[in-house]
């Protein structure tokens, strides 16, 4: 029988079992910032007792190399200009950014020229579409004029800050290597007003050269590929959410707080999921109404594309896309990391959100400013984790995700990013994972597999879990019923891979898994002990 409560929405333990404490801030909070070897943090940390005053940038030396992020304002950043004799002449990208965005600004169309000052080769390409009909059809007059009265003149002044504001080389977060970079909100506004004004030099692989060593796959920064897209009310929606986030971070005067970006890379030490004796009774609490972004204190999943971002800064827009515009500082991810292996996942720790929303895909809106009252921890970081992991997609034949290959894949992301700053300490590892229905959607998975898989990483992880289906009751109460009979039965994580593992043996596309997982554990199905499939990946 259930042990579970029961509420309008949410089945399950209550969120406090999730949190470890009686309120979402009680929970244990993440390591401290601390500069190394693996951790680069681009301020000066402020003594003890320093209070509220601002962070200094620390100072460095400029890079220019497949290691650092390439900076517009690098003296080694140059542009091809041609004169009026026809000479090529190479000058410094920053001067003519510098010029380009000093000269008053009152359209959108003398803002595509500025841009397009530093960007000629691309003149005849960048047709500006989006940007254009935001601010000559879809916003009133007098909010547009606002806009290039007002917010654009402290756009340009913080965007051309960035050599005073950053004086030290961005790492990039590397394939394969476990890294961490801290970076204040401010640091973070003017690198994003200058992706706004699309000042960042173009890596080679975007100008339809051979690949190259240079940021391998890295996802695009700068906001062309926003501003190329038709104009359609979801992308406008997108553009109103960064536009209303430039407004408040050029409006309001305040020190900022500090965001860690996190990249985990754990090719060797992933669980024998065959072998695996955890126990399947983690503490689970089940949603159909609330949203991943609202469960307050807990590791918040963000459903990522393995390029970080996925189509934010083009028409893309389901829930990656729709967190990091409603939290604008996600967005930097974007411009220092690489592709995510199978082995990698990455976590943000102090992300602020400023956008209210309404809808998905298509439906989406922009909904008004959203003041985020989230408290801050000691190193000056809002206390919200989101923690970035990319299923693989299935558009094809979904029912590969059935093989035991695909499903150690699953498991395997899954618990690098749920174990992501857990200890050696016995019991359970708090806060607990606010996760979904990962991987389903767009990208084909099946909820009866994908819950599980994430049920099997949070139990290996020793994590507790709050599952938020979107409003689907229908998957919220599926999904409790499966797991109170695999409490029920004492089903252990290995157990329950075995049973995985012998279904997917069986005829899947005609099948259905958890009447499967049902009459095995009746007695009804013969187990098969041994598929002879390896769980290692």
């Amino acid at each position: 029988m259930s042990t579970y409560t029961e509420s309008d929405s949410w089945r399950g333990v209550n969120l406090t079992d999730i949190w470890g404490a009686e309120s979402p801030w009680g929970a244990p909070e993440f390591p401290a910032v601390g500069p190394g070897d693996d951790h680069a943090v681009l301020y000066i940390i402020p003594s003890l007792g320093s209070g509220d005053q601002p962070l200094e940038p620390v100072i460095g030396e400029d890079k220019w190399d497949d290691d650092f992020v390439k900076m517009p304002c690098s003296s080694q950043s140059l542009l091809q200009v041609q004169d009026s004799s026809g000479e090529i002449h190479m000058k410094k990208r920053w001067d003519l950014i510098r010029s380009a965005l000093s000269q008053p600004i009152g359209n959108s169309q003398k803002l595509a020229d500025a841009i397009l000052s530093y960007n000629t080769q691309l003149k005849d390409t960048w047709k500006f579409k989006a940007l254009h009909k935001l601010f000559n059809e879809h916003l009133e007059k007098e909010e547009s004029q606002n806009f290039f009265d007002v917010t654009l003149p402290l756009m340009t002044k913080l965007a051309l800050d960035l050599p005073r504001l950053i004086q030290t080389p961005i790492p990039v977060l590397k394939q394969n290597k476990n890294q961490s970079i801290s970076i204040t909100q401010q640091q973070i506004a003017s690198l994003l007003a200058n992706a706004f004004f699309c000042t960042f030099p173009r890596l080679k692989q975007e100008e339809g050269k051979e690949k190259t060593s240079e940021y391998v796959f890295m996802p695009r920064f700068n906001f062309n590929t926003l501003y190329e897209t038709s104009g359609a009310d979801h992308v406008l929606g997108k553009l109103k959410c960064l536009l209303n986030y430039f407004k408040r971070v050029c409006s309001e005067v305040r020190p900022g707080g500090v965001v860690t970006f996190s990249r985990r890379s754990m090719p060797d030490r992933c669980p024998d999921w065959a072998q695996s004796s955890a126990p399947l009774s983690v503490p689970l609490h089940v949603d159909s109404s609330s949203g991943i972004e609202g469960a307050h204190g807990l590791i918040q999943m963000d459903f990522a594309n393995k390029r970080l971002g996925g189509g934010v800064l083009r028409r893309g827009c389901v829930q990656e896309e729709i967190r990091f515009v409603i939290c604008p500082e996600l967005l930097v991810s974007m411009l220092f990391t690489e592709t995510l292996l199978p082995h990698e996942a990455v976590m943000i720790i102090g992300c602020e959100r400023y956008s209210n929303h309404s809808g998905y895909s298509r439906t989406f809106r922009f909904e008004g400013d959203y003041r985020d009252v989230t408290p801050t921890d000691a190193c000056r970081r809002r206390r919200v984790a989101v923690l970035a992991m990319d299923a693989t997609p299935y558009r094809g034949d979904k029912y590969l995700q059935y093989t035991l290959s695909a499903i150690n894949r699953e498991l395997n992301k899954a618990w690098i990013g749920f174990s992501f700053y857990s200890d050696d300490s016995p019991g359970l590892q708090y806060p607990g994972i606010a996760t979904g229905n990962w991987g389903c959607g767009a990208y084909g998975g099946f909820p009866q597999l994908k819950t599980l898989i994430q049920l099997m990483a949070c139990a290996e992880a020793r994590r507790p879990m709050a599952y938020y289906t979107f409003n689907d009751a229908g998957i919220r109460d599926e999904f409790v019923s499966i797991y109170d009979l695999l409490k029920e039965h004492k089903v252990t994580v290995a157990q329950l891979y075995q049973l995985i593992a012998q279904f997917s043996l069986t005829d899947v596309r005609s099948g259905n898994l958890h009447a499967f997982i049902q009459r095995a554990l009746s007695g009804d199905v013969p187990l098969v002990e041994d598929t002879g499939q390896t769980s290692k990946a």
